[in-house]
């Protein structure tokens, strides 16, 4: 049994009523009797009732519906093109709406006329006439998507990905700690997703790396950061790599990627916009060893500016894109900001794989850059909270582990060669010793 709302319409009403719509009633599934949608609706907590003519979809909310019968203040509500008209009616219940309060009715529905016959206060507010004929009658329940079975859901997960993060060893022993760069345009939220991580682990908000208000990005510099597992705690397996964005502008040298990836830049190289760090450069690294390499490359865009990508911008991120295939790394894209999208609430977060904003942004992702839809992780950065959310925790730790496993890749596909190299410099640091 599914709704007749269009997923546009659902997303609405579920701001509306803040929580899930579960559909109880369909009276083309189970009749047009006034009896049958009591039957199968009363005592249902929070109700949408949603009524559809053939062109106007409106309706009511009755925030409360349970066996004492108590009568609140309930909403009705009308569609008009992508908004929604307003107005509160008297305390009523359920079976108010269908002739139980006598002749006091602002808005009542007889199902087996298909007919709703309102009150000319209601009509003009909701710019409907007086007597509507309609097609299909829903109701549904509205469920806490943030409700304690949920939640504690997302804390068990989270639970679950601290402990597989912390335990987490590189495959083969090859490095101690992988080197995960984080590349992207200005703005895109690479510095913010480190500061994000960085929080889960510490137990509190932080803001290490410093985050611009505007376009302009503030990295200048490459950093490499290690986080510890709380204040004095040991160190995690895993270097988040910050550098300055790509830009049309002043940004990114490309000829600095391959560098980069290679492991030739040093932790805060000052980046020169028109030139690349090159061979015989005082703080280039000659002879970089396998962890001083980057393991893995996460792209990262801001879900509200995908549609505004430039074609400069575009042909710079394939360009980078083809240095990390060229050097074998295994690759992901983090989405960012997709909780400041239009229509979607916190309690999506939950299930944001299955918003359909968020798999049109992955499909525009995927189509303007060519990235995997299996590749395109959601995260969700702290930016002015201060205190620290499960749920955002829960997609940001899953993109970490994402990233590891990608990493793993790289290492497990790893030339016998290089391999021999980096036990050889085992073995001399422990002649050292």
């Amino acid at each position: 049994m599914e709704t007749r709302l269009t997923w546009k319409e659902e997303k609405k009403l579920q701001n509306l009523v803040t929580g899930k719509l579960s559909l109880l009633y369909k009276a083309s599934a189970h009749g047009f009797a006034n009896s049958s949608l009591i039957c199968r609706c009363n005592y249902q907590g929070p109700t949408l009732l949603v009524i559809y003519s053939s062109d106007h979809v409106f309706g009511s909310y009755i925030p409360r519906n349970d066996k004492n019968e108590t009568r609140v203040s309930c909403l009705l509500f009308a569609f008009e093109g992508t908004n929604i008209l307003e107005c509160k009616i008297r305390p009523q219940n359920l079976k108010d709406f269908f002739g139980h309060c006598g002749n006091k009715w602002e808005f009542l529905i007889g199902l087996s006329e298909k007919k709703v016959t309102m009150s000319l206060d209601t009509i003009k507010k909701l710019n409907l006439s007086q007597t509507m004929y309609f097609e299909e009658c829903e109701v549904f329940r509205c469920e806490d998507l943030l409700d304690t079975r949920n939640m504690n859901g997302v804390a068990e997960l989270r639970g679950s990905l601290l402990s597989a993060i912390r335990t987490y060893k590189p495959s083969r022993d090859l490095v101690h700690q992988i080197r995960i760069l984080l590349l992207g345009p200005i703005g895109a939220g690479k510095s913010s997703f480190f500061n994000s991580v960085k929080s889960v682990f510490r137990g509190h908000v932080t803001h290490q790396a410093l985050v611009g208000s505007d376009r302009t990005g503030i990295s200048q510099q490459y950093r490499t950061y290690s986080i510890k597992d709380g204040k004095d705690g040991k160190s995690l397996p895993f270097i988040l790599c910050d550098s300055v964005g790509l830009s049309e502008g002043k940004g990114l040298c490309m000829d600095d990627i391959p560098y980069i990836l290679k492991g030739h830049v040093p932790d805060r190289y000052q980046f020169n916009f028109m030139k690349p760090i090159t061979p015989g450069h005082s703080n280039y690294i000659d002879f970089p060893l396998l962890e001083d390499r980057i393991h893995c490359v996460a792209f990262v865009f801001d879900a509200n500016s995908i549609e505004q990508l430039s074609d400069e911008m575009v042909a710079k991120i394939k360009k980078a894109r083809r240095e990390v295939v060229k050097c074998g790394l295994v690759h992901v894209v983090l989405l960012t900001c997709v909780d400041s999208m239009d229509l979607i609430m916190k309690g999506d977060l939950i299930d944001i794989y299955k918003c359909i904003p968020v798999k049109l942004k992955q499909e525009e992702i995927h189509k303007k850059l060519g990235f995997a839809l299996s590749d395109i992780l959601v995260v969700s950065n702290y930016t002015s909270e201060w205190d620290l959310d499960p749920i955002k925790d829960v997609l940001n730790l899953s993109a970490l582990r994402q990233m590891l496993w990608a990493a793993d890749d790289f290492l497990e596909d790893l030339p016998l060669e290089e391999t021999a190299l980096r036990g050889k410099h085992l073995l001399s640091v422990l002649e050292k010793k």
